[in-house]
């Protein structure tokens, strides 16, 4: 760009590419001669720059400052790492999609409070996930919209004075946009902000995710069982088997959560343009990268392994309270108000549990005592997978709707 609007001679950009080039095969080879003295990477290179081509090795730095250069490179990493990301989360959510195929017909109790609440299908519940990933994966790209400007050519704030072409580097680097306003190139770490702001929300998804695999991978709940390769014994207890990978994929949450405060502390008090505290972007940054690249593959594999205890789980959803929704929903067919037909319903269950009876083992006259219609024959209204099946509704638990459900969702992935 510089030989093209003639700030530099063509032969000084031919050299000057020529060495460059020399220079990044150094450093993937491993044999660039670092030198802390010279403070950073730019330096750096700069210094050998100089050493190959003597003084036409300083023209490298014409209308530039280390300013716009750190700035571009966040941006370059951070559009590089956001790919990645985003090929990880669409294998989770892959990975989500094939365990609800293969759990089909399972049903589980679906909980609020952690209190039994309705039968749902298994894939119902883990489709949860892949909705959730998908959000997760629109503010990525969002995020990416942002990250996806250029800086270089602001300088160290003003711009320049000479008759640069920004629009001629973006196409070479591969930016969309460029930013209008150079103060605002050298001095904006919004995208970084926001990819934090991503991943902590990401890492709250993935937090709840595990803590249900831990839940109903104990005795208490027995659900499922996590392979060996994903859980650890204990150093004194011989019978035990720890869910660390889950616990450990649910700690980092905090750790992430920690990067995106650090970022908006430090960034809240700034005034314009650069300042050295901005240096502080790197480590959490980075380190959240790091993190959502190990744990989302780790994820993925992990839960490719669990294998689900179904004796189990037909003995949790033969508990009929958990119908009892329907059961008020089939009083208002039969003309009660929701209101009335909920108190009934109510009270019945409330007899059920002072008697220690299941509601199938009422008698129709008992529970005719609580609403004429209840002595009826309800056994029906009693059965799981009929209550599952009735919820045919866009977005509802049924079968079919789940299979909707699932067309959708690989209809998104393609």
């Amino acid at each position: 760009m510089l030989a093209d609007r003639q700030i530099i001679a063509p032969d000084e950009a031919a050299q000057i590419i020529k060495a460059l080039e020399e220079i990044g095969a150094e450093i993937e080879e491993g044999r660039f001669p670092y030198d802390i003295g010279f403070e950073d990477i730019h330096m750096n290179i700069e210094k050998r720059l100089t050493e190959k081509l003597g003084p036409l090795g300083g023209k490298l730095h014409t209308a530039r400052s280390r300013n716009d250069q750190v700035a571009l490179d966040l941006h370059l990493y951070l559009k590089e790492e956001i790919g990645l990301i985003d090929h990880h989360l669409l294998q989770l959510q892959e990975t989500l999609i094939k365990l609800a195929e293969s759990f089909a017909g399972v049903i589980v109790p679906g909980y609020t409070h952690l209190q039994r609440a309705q039968p749902v299908l298994l894939a119902h519940h883990l489709l949860t996930y892949f909705w959730m990933l998908q959000r997760d994966r629109e503010r990525l790209a969002g995020a990416l919209q942002r990250t996806d400007l250029m800086p270089l050519g602001a300088g160290a704030l003003a711009g320049t004075g000479f008759p640069i072409e920004r629009s001629q580097v973006a196409d070479k680097l591969g930016f969309k946009m460029l930013y209008e306003n150079s103060i605002d190139a050298v001095s904006d770490r919004d995208y970084i902000i926001e990819f934090l702001s991503f991943a902590a929300m990401l890492m709250m998804h993935l937090s709840r995710l595990c803590e249900e695999l831990v839940l109903w991978s104990s005795a208490e709940f027995g659900f499922i069982e996590i392979d060996d390769a994903y859980t650890t014994g204990s150093s004194m207890m011989p019978q035990k088997k720890n869910p660390d990978v889950a616990e450990l994929i649910r700690g980092k949450t905090g750790r992430v959560y920690g990067s995106l405060m650090a970022m908006l502390t430090v960034m809240k008090g700034l005034p314009l343009a650069y300042n050295k505290d901005m240096q502080e972007d790197k480590e959490g940054l980075f380190d959240t990268v790091d993190t959502l690249k190990a744990l989302l593959p780790l994820l993925a594999e992990m839960l490719q392994t669990i294998s689900v205890d179904r004796n189990r789980l037909a003995d949790a959803v033969d508990d009929d309270y958990l119908c009892a929704t329907d059961l008020a929903d089939y009083l208002v067919r039969q003309g009660a108000a929701f209101r009335d037909a909920h108190h009934a319903v109510g009270e019945m269950i409330a007899f059920c549990r002072q008697e220690k009876k299941r509601l199938r083992e009422l008698d129709p006259n008992t529970r005719g005592r609580f609403h004429p219609a209840l002595a009826n024959d309800i056994s029906a209204l009693l059965d799981p997978a009929k209550v599952v099946e009735a919820r045919t509704s866009r977005g509802g638990t049924a079968p079919s709707a789940v299979r909707e459900q699932l067309v959708r969702a690989r209809k998104l992935l393609k």
